[in-house]
């Protein structure tokens, strides 16, 4: 028996792989290139008008781009999998193959290993560059933001958040402010009541303005009313003005009360883990919605093995089916994906289902169709 017979599957396994390779590097740059000329629809403008330079706007595109990452290697790849194994079936090389005994796995073990290595990389890149990135290009923008509002407004205006409330359930605070400026780390019209373990509101602090100190890394507060209740009627038993007062214990960041004020999926892994640690009671309500982000990141990176798993079925299918049929479904598919995804991250965001299980429940079932699908085929 020749020696060529036995090179023959390594051969056809670097044919495939480098023909996916070719296709996958272009529809990485082109998708890419798309969302990065979207964030620049939405965002280059201002970016001018407020006057950013040449650097920092080189430098906000070059973060931008490692948080696009998560979105456009699932896209990518469907895409250059539809075309690679389209173009093969159109050729009737799959139909050789099969000929001359390779099962489907046998010919497509290579894309296999293409898919389990993409959910590798995006698992490290979650967890290592991705969340510096978006940390990083927020950051970046709103001292951009910030720099220019200060040209024209007051300090306590500047980088001003409306109502800024925060429920530290861990150490029994909830926070209410008419206004903070993350310029000044000052507050306006502040309110704390401390909650005990039955939910029972013991003190209360009121005050006209409260400062993050930094170097304390606690609050102090100026011209304010500390108020004592009975927890049992709920009535002031005992109230004290002070014109200055240092609460030491009192240590909550204001940075990180701001990131309550934006979307959960806005935010980094690391972000989304420090708030739960922070609001301290994984069980309440004000953490489900980081849970579900949490999980969400993670899970995320299968969506590459997904891809695989439901692009293979219907792009080998018999010469008679149309290749254009596999094709929708394969898309079809895949948005439907996305579509169980958002519903059951919305559950779990309002405690309908437990996070974990809002986030694991679109990755199991949609693959284990798939791969359902990819047994008939084989």
């Amino acid at each position: 028996m020749p020696k060529d017979f036995f090179d023959m599957p390594k051969l056809i396994d670097r044919y495939i792989f480098c023909e996916w390779l070719k296709f996958f590097a272009i529809a990485i740059g082109v998708t890419l290139g798309i969302l990065v000329l979207h964030d620049m629809y939405s965002n280059l403008g201002r970016l001018l008008e407020w006057g950013a330079g040449t650097g920092d706007i080189l430098l906000y595109y070059g973060l931008i781009i490692p948080t696009l990452v998560p979105v456009v290697l699932p896209i990518s790849l469907l895409i250059s999998l539809i075309y690679v194994l389209g173009a093969m079936h159109r050729n009737n090389e799959i139909t050789a193959m099969r000929a001359a005994g390779m099962n489907i796995f046998r010919i497509t073990r290579a894309l296999w290993f293409a898919g389990a290595a993409l959910a590798g990389l995006l698992l490290w890149l979650n967890a290592s560059a991705i969340p510096y990135a978006t940390e990083r290009s927020r950051t970046l923008f709103d001292s951009i933001h910030r720099d220019f509002e200060m040209k024209g407004s007051a300090p306590a205006e500047v980088g001003k958040i409306v109502n800024l409330c925060f429920n530290n359930l861990r150490d029994g605070r909830l926070w209410f402010t008419n206004s903070f400026s993350t310029l000044t780390n000052k507050a306006n019209g502040v309110r704390i009541s401390l909650i005990n373990k039955n939910g029972d509101e013991v003190s209360s602090v009121n005050a006209r303005e409260g400062v993050f100190d930094d170097v304390e890394n606690c609050w102090f507060f100026t011209d304010g009313i500390e108020t004592t209740y009975d927890p049992a009627t709920g009535k002031a038993v005992k109230t004290v003005s002070f014109g200055k007062k240092y609460y030491r214990d009192f240590k909550e960041n204001p940075n990180f009360m701001a990131l309550t004020m934006r979307r959960p999926e806005d935010l980094s892994l690391f972000e989304a883990a420090t708030l739960i640690d922070t609001i301290g009671d994984r069980t309440a309500a004000e953490a489900q919605p980081y849970l579900v982000r949490w999980y969400s990141v993670w899970a995320s990176a299968f969506a590459c093995v997904i891809v695989v798993a439901i692009a293979i079925p219907f792009s080998v299918a018999g010469v008679r089916t149309n290749p254009m049929v596999g094709v929708s479904k394969t898309v079809g598919l895949f948005f439907l994906y996305f579509v169980v995804d958002s519903v059951f991250g919305a559950l779990g965001g309002r405690g309908y289902v437990a996070p974990f299980w809002a986030a694991a429940i679109p990755v199991i079932g949609m693959l284990a169709f798939a791969l359902s699908l990819y047994r008939k085929a084989i």
